[in-house]
């Protein structure tokens, strides 16, 4: 298969079904952003790639004119955000991140092993501390392909 071949097979969106890490030090698995998250990753045709995953549980203000600063830094806590171009080989896809909601990702690459499974893609991260605790993580994030309404 060619690389532009490869790269179709991630060609779309993709809904977040579950997301959970392994904290390396205890073994404990966890749920990344709480029970049932919500998210979607888009990896187009062009190269370029965006995620948003928020948690389920998220606080929601009264109004945009009485958020709080509290609220505010709350709903940051509460997501993750980025995006910039991929690569793909069959085996992983390297997210080559220039926008983020954290500052510390942007400029960085990040690499995810795939695995697919059917209409489901199983994205598994390397060993690295998790922005939410800076524990030492493995984290597995499972998406399904979003049907293209006819």
């Amino acid at each position: 298969m060619t690389a532009s071949e490869l790269s179709g097979e991630l060609h779309g969106t993709w809904s977040l079904i579950s997301s959970t890490r392994k904290v390396l030090e205890t073994g404990e698995i966890e749920d990344t952003y709480g029970v049932a998250p919500q998210g979607y990753i888009t990896y187009g045709s062009d190269g370029r790639m965006l995620v948003l995953i928020v948690r389920n549980d998220r606080p929601k203000p009264t109004s945009i004119e009485a958020i709080s600063d509290q609220q505010r830094a709350d709903l940051h806590r509460s997501m993750t955000a980025y995006g910039g171009t991929y690569t793909y080989d069959g085996k992983s896809v390297q997210h080559h991140i220039d926008v983020s909601w954290n500052e510390v990702w942007t400029g960085t690459t990040i690499i995810r092993d795939i695995e697919r499974q059917g209409d489901l893609l199983v994205l598994t991260t390397r060993p690295a501390p998790f922005s939410g605790d800076g524990k030492m993580i493995v984290g597995t994030l499972i998406w399904e392909k979003v049907k293209t309404p006819r």
